[in-house]
């Protein structure tokens, strides 16, 4: 039996991450807290990403209400499925107990373990940041540094003239990952396929809506540059569904919103999956939990997708500070 208790937050981006699904302001999220009758404390978070197909935080906090004070692993692992953010954050605070692992030493272990891929500025504001930080991020970037780029919030006309001047901007040996959050037409798609034929493009993440699953598979047939799903695959059920349905690439996978590690791990190890792990921009608590994963369960040594720190007005250990 532990105590249970919990502690939303919410913290401010320095300016909106702009998307496909629009632009985010605020990341809202709740810190979970396990206490046995020994003391040990486990700590998980709840970092709903709704349009990913998660709850949203409204949900996960009437379900927090709903919860009662003294809790057992039987409530834990009932935790419907409809609630993804809820059951993975609950099962690390539970698995942490007694690891007792939450901290920036565990978590700087655990960032050392794989590259780690930096999210860039959206749209035109990259070519500026590379203009007058190239020095800077050159001294501070390994050469063969990881770095994202959103694409399909504007005209691919203008994207694409974007995109080439990115790739001159960029260190000579770095890898580039552009992600449509599904923003992209088979035309355009097409479009940005070609473009990327022959260039340092790592894959190209989600570029079709979820409904547009074989299109996708095409897609990955007829060019040599990888495509990664992301939206389509958010949650366990929808990774079953795209293996049956004959999914043999990439899964990006987002830990703090896809549901239960134990049946992730299950999952994985039985499809022998080509994953990626990525962030929903969680503060160290969920990323911690995130990363043991991927140390787990990514077969392939590719940087991992959590290089978030530098959108946020504030840091983690600020965030945390004001909820204890």
């Amino acid at each position: 039996m532990y105590r249970f208790s919990f502690y939303p937050y919410r913290r401010q981006f320095c300016q909106p991450l702009r998307t496909h699904h629009g632009a985010w302001n605020t990341r809202e999220g709740i810190i979970l807290k396990l206490t046995d009758k020994a003391g040990n404390i486990g700590l998980g978070e709840i970092a709903p990403l709704p349009w990913f197909g998660s709850e949203t935080i409204e949900q996960a906090i009437k379900l927090c209400h709903q919860l009662p004070k003294q809790i057992d692993e039987t409530k834990i692992f009932a935790i419907p499925n409809r609630f993804p953010a809820s059951q993975f954050a609950f099962e690390s605070a539970l698995s942490s107990v007694t690891e007792n692992s939450h901290s920036k030493t565990r978590l700087k272990t655990l960032l050392n373990t794989f590259p780690n891929s930096q999210l860039l500025p959206t749209g035109k504001a990259v070519l500026s940041l590379f203009d007058f930080q190239k020095k800077e991020l050159e001294s501070r970037f390994d050469e063969k540094q990881t770095f994202k780029w959103k694409i399909g919030v504007t005209d691919i006309k203008t994207e694409l003239q974007w995109f080439d001047r990115l790739l001159q901007l960029l260190p000579p040996h770095a890898k580039l990952r552009l992600d449509a959050n599904g923003g992209l037409t088979w035309e355009t798609a097409n479009r940005w396929l070609a473009a990327c034929e022959g260039k340092s493009i790592e894959f190209l993440e989600q570029p079709l809506p979820i409904d547009r699953f074989d299109e996708m598979l095409k897609l990955q047939e007829r060019y040599t540059t990888s495509i990664a799903l992301d939206e389509s695959v958010a949650t366990l059920a929808q990774m079953e569904t795209c293996i049956d349905r004959g999914w043999r690439g990439l899964f990006v996978v987002k830990a703090s919103i896809v549901g239960s590690p134990a049946q992730l791990r299950q999952l994985c190890k039985t499809h022998h999956l080509d994953t990626v792990f990525s962030s929903v921009f969680e503060t160290r608590i969920g990323r911690e939990s995130a990363l043991k994963l991927a140390a787990e369960l990514q077969r392939v040594p590719r940087a991992v997708g959590f290089g978030i720190e530098h959108w946020f007005a504030e840091d983690d250990e600020t965030v945390l500070r004001q909820i204890w």
